[in-house]
Parts: C-alpha cells; structure tokens; sequence
C-alpha cells in the first residue's frame, strides 16, 4: 500500500512537471515564476543502482546538474549568488531575467568532487550549507546510518519505545516500510536520544555511524579548499542538523550562532546565509525565522516549495526553495518546477 501511494504520488508530480513545462513553453503564466529561484541540492555523484534507496530523491548524477544548469541558462536565468538575493529583492527597477541560485545542504565531499567543477564550467555560484557537528565528525547521519543499516540486515531488533521487537527486512519492499518507520520515529520523539539509539543499534550489527560520516562529509580542510573557489560560499547549516521548530528558542539559537562560528573560523569570515536542517513546515516556523533575523543572517532558506517574489523580503529569513530532486532527473522537469506553474496550480 505504501509503495503503491508513493508511486501514485510520483506518477502525478510527473504528470503536474510535464504540464507546467507545455505551459511555460507557451509563454503562459510568466508572472507565476516570480523573481527567480533557489535550488537545494544534496549529493551530486555517479550513480549505483541499489534495490533499497530510501534517500533517492536527495541524490542527483553530475551529468544532471550540468543539464539542469545548461537548461536553465537556455530559459534565460542568470546565475546569482545566494547572498546577493535580498540586494536583488530590493532593487527598485529590477532586470526583466529571473535569477537562480544554488544551494547545497550538509556539506557532502562529493560537492567538492563532481559538483564544484560543474558549477565551475557554467560560472554559478552556489552555497554549501555547514553543519559543524558533522564537519567535525561529533555528530551522525542517521539517514545514511539506516540506509546502510538496512541494506545490510535481513532482520534486525529495535525498541521504538515498546520494548524491543524484530523488524524484517527480507526484501526492499520490507526495507522501505522499516525506514519511514525509523524516520516517524525520530520526528516523534526527542530526536537527540532517538538519533542516539539507531547509532547504538547500528553499532551492535558492526556499522560504525561515524566512519559513515566521515566517509560522505568535507573536513574543515575540505570546506576551506572548496571555498577557494570563487564561486563557492559556506552557510551555516547548525551543529546537530536537529529541527529547529522541536527545540526550546534558546537551543535554536545556539545552535545558529554555534554553526556561524564555525564557519568564521574556517574561512575568516562571518557567513550571512543559513539553512533550517529539513526546513519543512514541522521542522522550521515562524519563530525561528525570526530568531535568525535577530542574529543577524541576512538570508535564511527552508526546503518549502516556492519561487522568490518581491513580497520574500518581508520573509527574507524564511525563504522558499525548488528541488532537483533525484527521483525526477529530466531537465524539463526543472524548468517546469522553476516556472512556478505547479505551486501556482495547487494554491488555485
């Protein structure tokens, strides 16, 4: 039942991609894209094909962003800087292109690998958002610590908070089920602790979740090399990549003003850009936004879909992003999303 809702979900977000990319193509609904976009992104790697892929759609190939970069540079969009967006939302005659900037959640070592020299070809700008707690291997992955937990296991025992049970994992289909049982888990409950007993877990069946950190993220040294470039910009992303809305304004706000130091020490100066770790509804409010204006971040960006109008600058501290989502690897898919046609659809 669960695969079956998630590929009627797909089948339909396809279908809405599809539409929207024959209407902008028209020259229909230009008004719906907005000033521009922002775009998250994740892993940028080569592609191995696994029955089990929970955490597909944060993974693009480097053939795909150099697609979606050339495509968009085709519809016209001119490559910005993240940081120089509210400077854009302020300008009182603003260029008729709609601009694009392009982000890039967590830190992963493949961004400086095959990312950087792809953004480097098409002269983008892009931001790489730091979370120091993995940056300096203190913290883990629990999505990568379960995706590589359950590919290996055919069965495994956990206590969700009932004692402990026997979960199988014979098959994907298995898999997948036992991971959004996992991820409920962690957002219904004190994530620190829950975090802490998948690792625990992870450990017993001989995966150590900290080599997996540092197998996938940059070090400091990495982070400094890779801010080198031009191009590249490091945000602050938190120490523990927790959800902000699930923690008391004190907490939050250490943990924003925690990540901004850090960054400041690996590249001598203070970043004016953050990230709201998963950055949807349940996860970022409000609230926080307001607490990140207050620490002085110039910009802040969740992972809600949206294009940026001229109406974001009242919300510069909670900002829309458009994924390029792994699931949906066709740069048509792109421009549709990036027309804004598909958000414009669903709010009528």
């Amino acid at each position: 039942m669960a695969n079956a809702r998630a590929l009627a979900k797909r089948i339909a977000i396809t279908g809405g991609l599809e539409a929207a990319n024959l209407l902008r193509a028209t020259g229909a609904m230009r008004k719906a894209r907005g000033r521009g976009a922002i775009f998250t992104l994740h892993h940028v790697r080569p592609y191995e094909e696994n029955a089990f892929e929970p955490n597909a759609h944060l993974e693009i190939t480097p053939q795909f962003l150099d697609a979606v970069l050339t495509r968009l540079k085709r519809d016209g969009y001119r490559f910005v800087p993240l940081a120089d967006v509210p400077a854009l939302l302020s300008e009182d005659a603003p260029k008729a292109a709609p601009f694009a900037a392009f982000t890039l959640d967590d830190g992963y070592r493949n961004n400086l690998v095959y990312a950087l020299p792809i953004f480097e070809r098409h002269e983008a700008p892009f931001t790489v958002f730091v979370a120091k707690g993995l940056a300096e291997r203190t913290h883990t992955i629990w999505w990568e610590t379960l995706t590589r937990l359950l590919r290996k296991e055919e069965r495994l025992s956990f206590d969700f908070g009932r004692g402990h049970e026997t979960i199988d994992l014979e098959s994907p289909l298995a898999k997948s089920i036992a991971f959004a049982r996992f991820a409920a888990y962690i957002h219904g409950a004190d994530e620190t602790a829950a975090v802490e007993a998948i690792d625990a877990t992870a450990r017993m069946y001989e995966l150590d979740p900290a080599d997996i950190v540092d197998d996938l993220v940059m070090s400091p040294s990495e982070f400094n090399l890779l801010e080198a470039s031009p191009l590249a910009s490091l945000g602050a992303h938190t120490v523990s990549h927790r959800a902000m809305a699930r923690l008391s304004d004190r907490d939050a706000g250490d943990e924003m003003l925690i990540s901004a130091d850090y960054v400041e020490a690996i590249i001598g100066k203070r970043p004016q850009t953050f990230a709201y770790p998963y950055g949807t509804r349940e996860a970022v409010t409000r609230r926080q936004a307001e607490i990140a204006r207050d620490l002085g971040f110039s910009l802040a960006v969740t992972t809600q879909p949206g294009v940026v109008t001229q109406r974001s600058l009242d919300a510069i501290t909670y900002l829309p992003r458009l994924s390029v989502n792994g699931l949906y690897q066709k740069p048509r898919y792109v421009s549709g999303l990036a027309s804004g046609i598909p958000l414009m659809l669903m709010r009528n």
